[in-house]
This record gives C-alpha cells, sequence and structure tokens, in this order.
C-alpha cells in the first residue's frame, strides 16, 4: 500500500510537469490535485480542478481528452511501471465547493 501511495505521488508530480510543460493544447489554469491508482492497476484517475468559469473547465475537459494518450505515454517513459494504467482525467469540484462556501460566510459577516 506505502508503494501505491508513493507512485501516486510521483505520478502527480509527473503529470503536473508533463501538462505544464509539454502539453501543446490551452488547458488554462489547470491544477492536478490528487492522483488515485486502483489495487490491480487497471485505472489511475487523475484530479484536477481549473481556475475559471465553465467554458474553461469545458475547454480544460476537451484538450485533456486530446492529449491523453500523449500524456500516458509520457508518463511510461518517466515513471517505472510494469503497466501504465488506463488514465482516467476527473473533475475536482472541491475547490468550486470551497469557494462557495467561503463566498457564503463572507456574507454573513
Amino acid at each position: 500500500m506505502a508503494n501505491v501511495k508513493h507512485l501516486e505521488s510521483t505520478v502527480q508530480k509527473v503529470v503536473s510537469e508533463i501538462i505544464r510543460d509539454e502539453v501543446k493544447d490551452d488547458l488554462g489554469f489547470l491544477t492536478v490535485t490528487g492522483v488515485k491508482i486502483t489495487n490491480e492497476l487497471s485505472f489511475m484517475y487523475i484530479y484536477y480542478t481549473v481556475f475559471g468559469n465553465e467554458k474553461d473547465i469545458e475547454r480544460s475537459q476537451e484538450a485533456l481528452k486530446r492529449a491523453n494518450g500523449f500524456i500516458k505515454t509520457q508518463i511510461a517513459h518517466r515513471v517505472k511501471m510494469r503497466k501504465v494504467p488506463e488514465l482516467v482525467f476527473k473533475f475536482d469540484e472541491s475547490y468550486q465547493k470551497g469557494s462557495r462556501i467561503d463566498n457564503l460566510i463572507r456574507h454573513i459577516k
């Protein structure tokens, strides 16, 4: 289990670097917030958030779909894994939820 956690943090760092430095598509202000790898190493869930409006989020989602194969190939080159699991990008809504709660608290004061 400790190895999987270490692998997840390594992949999170690598994916962040790939997205920042090598993906040519405009992903906007995107942050990788976490990585979860399933026990059987079939899927790698990459959680991300985007600073912006709904249109920015949709644009980033489409760009990630287009870059999926490239990102997977780059992970294979940089991280020592026998098999790179299928990548699944999932939007992390925690930032938006936190912002809404923060705004509500500010309006109460």
